[in-house]
């Protein structure tokens, strides 16, 4: 079995839909051929390899509301066909140029999408974007979710007619780098810099869904003890510093910046409790809700209506609350810090639903499944 993925980028910045790409691509290299056709940071051509698979990039001339202009793609597309001649396309959407690219491919090739998530934020560009979509989503073997909510959230599938090619395959992480004793060892270490204060342990890109905003304000009144960790960087990265101390909380908010992998674990074992507040749907998931969990940290996270929430059930692994509200989250995050018990109980309910149902093996199987049934001309 052959397949093509469009993984939209593959580069030190890439965000959780690239991550979840990538361990994807890497458990199916033991099992059948693959290869990732994303864009390129520069106007050329490249090829690596990487965890047994080739990964092959295109030029771009840039982004466009957040999408890679890749003239040349269509045609790169058409050219690794010839000389592959994959069975499957594997689409991740949102991401209208591997759209354009998987048009140009013959019409015996099977579409299988992953639907990461609705395109929220562009909605001019979605109602001339929109009948194109429709007629992908008709035309598709298969669309797979992480979860059901993808399905049950989403105002963008209506093409799709028959329900019996909506498959769920959640995803999964690597939780090696997660459970060594070196990992807990540097989060101790790293702990200590702090004066062993309470950690909220927060981290993504600094952009507008993310929601970081609210969790800076949250800390007025989250207990004087605490510690905010907020990891990562973007174009909201000043704009966050200026509001932590116009707040007087620069003391309160640290801010790393951008977190080496082989460094992630030891800042998620520092912390007592991780929050994800994002406000948005374009966060249809959290992949960073499943790497607390791997070190059994309890969550807090704000009910968006769609596979946030199905990862951290409020009241079982972490707290849900309503989104861009600060007072909801310092409640959340001191009701955590305030009983080491139920942090503790929550904290190791999340590793064991994480264990069981969101590891790279699971998702492997599960999208080896819908690749065969794919084939096999069933839904």
């Amino acid at each position: 079995m052959k397949v093509l993925h469009f993984g939209r980028f593959y580069n030190d910045q890439f965000g959780g839909l690239e991550r979840v790409v990538s361990l994807l691509l890497k458990g199916l290299a033991r099992n059948i051929e693959v290869s990732n056709l994303v864009a390129n940071e520069r106007c050329a051509n490249d090829e690596l390899e990487v965890d047994g698979y080739r990964i092959y990039k295109a030029p771009s001339l840039g982004l466009l509301a957040g999408t890679a202009i890749c003239p040349t793609m269509p045609l790169r597309a058409r050219r690794l066909y010839r000389e592959q001649r994959f069975e499957i396309a594997h689409l991740h959407f949102p991401d209208p140029m591997s759209h354009l690219a998987a048009a140009a491919l013959p019409p015996q090739v099977k579409i299988v999408i992953s639907w990461h998530s609705d395109i929220i934020r562009q909605k001019r560009l979605l109602e001339l974007y929109r009948p194109f979509l429709d007629r992908i989503v008709a035309r598709a073997d298969a669309i797979v979710g992480a979860t059901p909510r993808h399905f049950s959230s989403s105002t963008q599938l209506g093409a799709c007619g028959d329900p019996g090619r909506l498959q769920v395959v959640p995803y999964g992480i690597d939780f090696a780098p997660f459970e060594t004793a070196a990992a807990t060892a540097a989060g101790e270490q790293l702990k200590r810099t702090w004066g062993r204060r309470l950690v909220i342990f927060a981290i993504g890109r600094h952009v507008y869904y993310k929601g970081f905003e609210f969790l800076v304000r949250a800390m007025r009144d989250v207990r004087d003890d605490a510690t905010l960790v907020l990891g990562g960087t973007g174009p909201l990265s000043d704009p966050l510093k200026e509001l932590a101390s116009s707040l007087g909380l620069a003391g309160r908010v640290i801010f790393p910046g951008r977190i080496a992998d082989d460094a992630l674990p030891a800042y998620y074992h520092t912390a007592d409790v991780f929050c994800l507040p994002s406000v948005e749907q374009s966060e249809a998931f959290g992949l960073v809700q499943l790497e607390a969990m791997a070190c059994r940290k309890s969550v807090v996270s704000c009910e968006l209506g769609n596979g946030v929430s199905y990862v951290n059930r409020d009241g079982v692994t972490g707290l849900v609350v309503p989104p861009a509200d600060p007072s909801a989250l310092a409640a959340a995050l001191n009701r955590l810090l305030d009983d080491d018990s139920l942090r503790t109980r929550m904290g190791e309910a999340g590793h064991a639903r994480a264990k069981s149902e969101f590891t790279v093996e699971a998702m492997t199987r599960g999208m080896l499944s819908v690749y065969r049934a794919v084939l096999a001309g069933r839904s």
